[in-house]
């Protein structure tokens, strides 16, 4: 979950941007709110326009003070840095977590240029982009004064990526990717040395890192915006019971612990140097976050001024979204931006009947597309997807189409010579998986189940929790396979703006985890696998695109995905926030710009 393309080769000091024609919309896996002018109200006046905050900040202040509020239907996976991969912990998480490089702090394509966070300056690259090294800024200090070194950096990393006990969530990029440490065994392996063995990663010094890949990897700098490379000290670390008290490098810390499903405040940390941070503006002398709040409560709540941002970064459930729309005198204070993710339904690979590729295609041939628009709210939820790859990015085709009907609802005679073909020509049994605490997964779960009961195909829906669904149930192959979820609800958008960035992680084979899975299909092939390989060693981007385009059609041949629609999100923010715009590198508001005029 987040987003970037197009890395030259690197070069000190230099900022890496996306190309022109990915625009305003890029990630991973995504989330705020906020507004212009006036007091705490939901209708008060606003001086902004529809949709306005896509394209600039609205009601820009440099205002500090106040007490910033957040909630969430659900809950985080893990506010821990390296163990989390939700696009809208990515971004909530810098508040209290600095990485080697981050995002610039602009709307429209601006957002989406790379700069130094925690490091002193941009990567430097070997000639063939096999060794990366980055330098530390001097005087970086932890929440309790200590100094953060290279070594800590390096340590998140072993942490989050390598040994049977690391972390689950979030991405293996840099296990993936790193050379001499297939044999590193991780931290928690040992009583001695945690990184002992790790070669992958040298610190000759304690402000330095120099990065050894196993081969070239030219979007290689993208990679270090990822949460996992903000630095963990090893003695505070407690595997997955450090979230309970994140030890903080940016300008909030814990405020006493994270208490699941109830809360996550954060307080001022007085160690952070704000000449070492440009990118954090840090606004807020507090911020609150409530867990497990119901999602049509948090919309009205919203709309009422007694809460800032709903931390999710999905918008406004469907009873609230028609409303904000139409109503003159909250429209001004409604973003409607298009973005990179692509909500969809999984087709799993392995799961019985669905092994067989024309069960699959009977899915795909079934399925009622208009249902899937409307599910997700129609115009204003999205626009109908009918490939993987979002239109943006380079290499897309929006001209792929593999599955059509005259009328959008579904080609059954097709759909039932598939059944046939897998020799299941009364229909067959599955169940579908969906997050119960997001009202549009399950509109989508039941506009599955409607349109294959058309061909015989029952489909029972399963419903879980947010917080759990990508790593226990949809993202663990061991429970898919128990529980016959055959499909299930997911939504994904780029780690960075590129068919790699967006794609690898769903439908790599290498990718496939035993816990925090994404390639949840459970999608082996050969031919991708190939093309996934030979794209990362290969500089010129026109080439690279022209890979990705492949790597979509081949998977849509497979029918391992049913696309839904490339969301359009519906997002209000509340007239007392400042500084609110739609930030394209995390597809949501940018929350450490933000501020209020509460008290």
């Amino acid at each position: 979950m987040n987003t970037h393309h197009g890395t030259p080769p690197a070069a000190r000091g230099r900022r890496y941007a996306a190309p022109a024609a990915v625009g305003t919309a890029l990630v991973l896996m995504l989330t705020a709110c906020a507004g212009g002018g006036g007091g705490g109200g939901g209708g008060g006046e606003v001086d902004a326009e529809f949709n306005q905050g896509e394209t600039e900040m609205v009601n820009p202040s440099d205002q500090a003070g106040g007490t910033l509020r957040y909630a969430i239907s659900s809950d985080f996976d893990s506010p821990d840095p390296g163990n989390t991969y939700y696009a809208f912990s990515w971004n909530f998480s810098r508040y209290y977590a600095r990485t080697l490089l981050t995002y610039t702090e602009a709307p429209g394509e601006e957002g989406t240029q790379l700069q130094p966070d925690l490091a002193e300056d941009m990567p430097e690259a070997n000639e063939d982009s096999t060794e990366w090294t980055v330098r530390l800024k001097q005087g970086l200090k932890y929440e309790d004064g200590s100094d953060i070194t290279a070594q800590d950096v390096k340590y998140a990393i072993a942490r989050s990526n390598f040994g049977d006990q690391a972390l689950p969530n979030g991405p293996k990029y840099f296990q993936q990717l790193l050379a001499d440490s297939d044999d590193y065994e991780g931290p928690y392996a040992t009583d001695g040395d945690p990184l002992e063995g790790f070669e992958g990663i040298e610190t000759p010094d304690d402000h330095t890192l120099v990065f050894h890949l196993d081969e070239s990897f030219s979007e290689f700098p993208y990679i270090l915006i990822q949460p996992q490379t903000a630095p963990v000290p090893p003695d505070a670390d407690r595997g997955e019971q450090y979230q309970s008290r994140v030890v903080s490098s940016g300008p909030y810390k814990f405020d006493g612990e994270y208490r699941p499903g109830v809360s996550l405040n954060l307080v001022r940390n007085d160690q952070w140097d704000a000449a070492t941070d440009p990118t954090r503006q840090a606004l807020p002398d507090r911020v609150e976050v409530q867990l497990g709040v119901d999602q049509n409560e948090i919309d009205q709540r919203l709309v009422n001024g007694e809460l800032d941002v709903d931390m999710a970064g999905v918008g406004v459930g469907p009873a609230m979204r028609g409303s904000l729309i139409t109503d003159d005198a909250r429209r001004a204070s409604v973003d409607n931006p298009q973005t990179n993710t692509l909500r969809y339904v999984n087709i799993n690979t392995v799961v019985e009947p669905l092994d067989d590729l024309a069960c699959r295609e009977a899915v795909m041939f079934a399925a009622d597309r208009d249902a899937l628009h409307r599910a997700w709210g129609g115009d204003t939820g999205g626009d109908i997807a009918t490939q993987i790859m979002p239109s943006a990015l380079p290499g897309a085709d929006p001209e792929l189409d593999l599955y059509p009907s005259e009328d959008g609802k579904g080609d059954l005679d097709r759909a039932r010579e598939k059944l046939e073909e897998c020799g299941q020509p009364d229909g067959f049994s599955t169940s579908i998986g969906a997050r119960a605490d997001r009202p549009s997964d399950v509109s989508t779960a039941e506009a599955v189940q409607q349109a294959l009961s058309r061909v015989g195909i029952e489909v029972e829906i399963k419903q879980y929790p947010s917080d759990t669904y990508t790593n226990t149930q949809a993202g663990s192959p061991d429970f898919v396979h128990d529980n016959d979820l055959g499909l299930t609800v997911y939504g994904w958008a780029p780690d960075w703006a590129s068919g790699y960035g967006f794609m690898s992680k769903i439908l790599d084979g290498d990718a496939i985890q035993d816990a925090g899975n994404s390639n949840i299909s459970e999608f082996d092939d050969d031919q991708v696998n190939g093309w996934f390989d030979e794209v990362a060693t290969i500089d010129d981007p026109d080439e690279r695109a022209s890979i990705y385009t492949r790597i979509d059609e081949r998977s849509m041949q497979e029918a391992v995905i049913l696309p839904a629609v490339f969301e359009r999100t519906v997002m209000y923010r509340p007239p007392n926030l400042t500084n609110v715009y739609y930030h394209a590198g995390y597809s949501m508001y940018d929350y450490m710009s933000l501020g209020t005029t509460n008290e």
